[in-house]
């Protein structure tokens, strides 16, 4: 476990790939052994998803579209078991107020608790039919999809069973998880992607996106309202798109493929997400600079990158940081458009980071339970955090401080102006970079005394997350070391001030919410 080390990084993807696959033959077992009569009243084609583990490439098994899938579909074999619990359940309180608790701890990045405690309290009352309604959602967005995985597998998969025609209820709304513009999906899991007629457009707006698939032995067809239209026709082995088929915008070649851009996802003033629109190239063109600066200033975090990330899809979305889903893999949202060129090489490492350490806690049991108890104090987010989030930011904010250490390095001396000009980066860019490096520095320092106290007074980091902190701890302090280079300097500028003030909330914090006060936890 070297974080800067991509081999190791590349034979965790080998393990994740398996372990996904295994995963996907499990479920479908499951489904078919524990669930059958559920699966049937759902409308899943199980059959047809036990035959995808052989259909799609091993590769594919780490890509963000297939993951997500995958962990959907287990997120729905868990829920049926959770609803033939429920239906046997004399104490349906105490199940219900279990299942909240069970639900904060395991689905903390969905919206499945809105759906089956929308008022936030373990509410027994209406739960079986709020959790049937759920798991109807899960199964239609499941099978939707998975239509599209390989339309030639399944027009053959539903001619075995001798099926004339099948009939799937779905919707072709903007998706924004997937990012997804209404009357569009995915064809591939590369970034190309169907947009739909305009008589087709005309009819979802006026069926609030409604539309039902048949699969039949010579292709696929929508329905919507009155408008029957051919998607995809039987031709040979692999078929032609009716619908007009679009190229992915790639940003960048790497020695690991093309990194896509993906339409963008825009908010409104209530910092929720509204509509999914076009991207223009000119943020491609910018997010390819920004990762060819990465590349030039920083190789060995550059290699992670092009390792780990492999779409992004722009925010235009003001006051909203860049985020991405422990489920989706490679697939990073990044505020494209509230933020200049130093935030967007920042982001593209910081989302990346969160790839990167969501990799490795696949493979490595880090801390013993999150108890999901905010107790530590986060320097990022001013707030009370629990540990897992405390880890996640002490991780990717180390690798910001690395990145703006080797970014101040790349800017400065012989040539380095002229480097960064080039880069569309200017001289304020690169006072902020160095005083984003000291900023980082004191923050990470903070939280590793935090997760030194969560090892040694309460025990909850295991041999792994004790290992992982030892190693950030080392990167910072040389970090750290390589700073003092500009460290006066920035501290007699504007940013001086700051920086001293950023310290001393951070002494306060120590004083509020340190170790002391946890010692009864």
């Amino acid at each position: 476990m070297r974080l800067l080390d991509p081999q190791p990084l590349t034979q965790l993807q080998d393990e994740f790939r398996l372990s996904m696959r295994r995963l996907l033959i499990d479920l479908c077992r499951e489904l078919h052994a524990d669930h059958a009569d559920l699966a049937r009243e759902l409308g899943l084609p199980t059959g047809f998803f036990a035959g995808l583990h052989s259909s799609l490439k091993p590769e594919t098994y780490s890509n963000w579209k297939v993951v997500g899938w995958i962990e959907t579909l287990n997120d729905l074999v868990y829920l049926l078991d959770v609803l033939r619990q429920l239906k046997s359940e004399r104490d349906r309180p105490e199940f219900a107020e279990q299942l909240l608790h069970e639900c904060q701890e395991k689905f903390f990045e969905h919206g499945y608790l809105d759906d089956l405690f929308p008022k936030g309290r373990p509410q027994a009352s209406g739960l079986e039919t709020r959790l049937f309604a759920l798991c109807r959602r899960l199964a239609q967005e499941l099978t939707q999809e998975s239509i599209w995985f390989g339309p030639a597998s399944l027009i053959k998969w539903c001619g075995q069973r001798k099926m004339g025609s099948w009939d799937v209820s779905g919707w072709l709304v903007d998706n924004f998880e997937r990012s997804e513009a209404a009357g569009t999906f995915s064809v591939d899991l590369d970034g190309a992607w169907c947009s739909a007629p305009h008589d087709v457009q005309r009819a979802l707006r006026q069926s609030s996106g409604r539309v039902a698939f048949r699969i039949e032995p010579t292709g696929i067809t929508a329905k919507t309202g009155k408008i029957v239209s051919s998607i995809w026709l039987r031709w040979g082995e692999m078929g032609r798109w009716q619908w007009a088929c679009r190229s992915p915008l790639v940003a960048i070649q790497t020695d690991n493929g093309p990194i896509t851009v993906g339409p963008t996802l825009v908010y409104g003033k209530d910092r929720q997400p509204r509509t999914v629109k076009a991207t223009d190239q000119q943020q491609v063109e910018r997010i390819g600079h920004a990762w060819q600066t990465i590349r030039l200033a920083w190789s060995e975090g550059h290699d992670l990158l092009a390792l780990l990330t492999s779409r992004i899809v722009p925010l235009q979305a003001k006051g909203v940081v860049s985020f991405s889903y422990r489920h989706r893999p490679g697939l990073s949202f990044i505020n494209c458009f509230d933020r200049g060129n130093l935030d967007l090489i920042d982001d593209l490492i910081h989302e990346n980071s969160h790839h990167h350490l969501n990799l490795l806690l696949r493979k490595y049991v880090m801390y013993r339970g999150d108890h999901n108890r905010q107790i530590f104090y986060s320097p990022w987010r001013r707030s009370l955090r629990p540990l897992r989030g405390i880890l996640h930011a002490t991780f990717t904010f180390t690798m910001g401080a690395l990145l703006f250490q080797r970014l101040s390095s790349w800017g400065s001396g012989r040539g380095g102006a002229a480097r960064w000009k080039k880069a569309g980066l200017v001289q304020r860019d690169l006072q902020r970079a160095r005083f984003r490096c000291l900023e980082e520095i004191a923050s990470v320092r903070y939280s590793l005394q935090d997760l030194q106290y969560a090892d040694h007074h309460l025990g909850w980091l295991t041999g792994s997350g004790r290992r992982l902190v030892g190693q950030l701890t080392e990167t910072i302090e040389q970090v750290e070391r390589e700073s003092e280079r500009f460290k006066r300097e920035v501290e007699r500028s504007t940013l001086g001030q700051a920086l001293r003030k950023h310290v001393k909330e951070l002494q306060q914090a120590r004083q509020t919410h340190g170790p002391g006060r946890l010692g009864n936890v």
